[in-house]
């Protein structure tokens, strides 16, 4: 009876984490879409700071790497594949073009209705298995390597470019 306890309370607390982490990349993604729907084209065309990114590249590749998340996840193939060029392999001044900022709003909103329908769709349990970057050997080894630490860490990611896009908005 004991054993069974213990299962129960590690399964009850395994689903609490999940739900606090996925409330939270639920939360930033709520926020970045608050911000982006708010700021301009123009606005997000200018500088976060003197000689940092742009707001559209920031946009751009926020969009490209949560694309990245239903291939590393193990849900299927990225969407748009094609935003790797400008927006993860290449840095904002190299003298690209962009896609238009509101096909770029587009991607960030597609990709992540996606990403949400596969995330509301796994179990707790799912959560601790590993994603398709680690190898079983190194995941037996390393049971941290899992797809709840990618979204964290990609919570995390989210809410740095978030707070340098914030730049962005009119001071009031």
């Amino acid at each position: 009876m004991q054993v069974q306890e213990e299962i129960n309370a590690t399964q009850a607390n395994q689903a609490l984490f999940v739900q606090m982490a996925v409330t939270l990349w639920d939360g930033m993604n709520k926020r970045v879409d608050k911000l982006i729907d708010e700021l301009t084209d123009e606005q997000l065309a200018a500088e976060t700071a003197p000689g940092r990114n742009t707001g559209t590249y920031l946009l751009g590749h926020l969009a490209a790497v949560n694309d990245g998340l239903l291939t590393l996840m193990g849900w299927g193939e990225r969407l748009h594949p094609e935003m790797d060029e400008p927006f993860l392999k290449t840095p904002d001044k190299s003298g690209q073009n962009f896609p238009p900022v509101a096909t770029l709003k587009e991607y960030w909103k597609t990709i992540n209705a996606e990403l949400g329908k596969h995330i509301s769709a796994m179990q707790p349990q799912d959560w601790f298995t590993r994603h398709m970057s680690v190898s079983p050997e190194d995941f037996e080894k390393e049971p941290n390597r899992n797809k709840l630490n990618v979204l964290m860490g990609r919570t995390v990611h989210q809410s740095n470019h978030l707070g340098q896009m914030q730049f962005l908005s009119p001071r009031k």
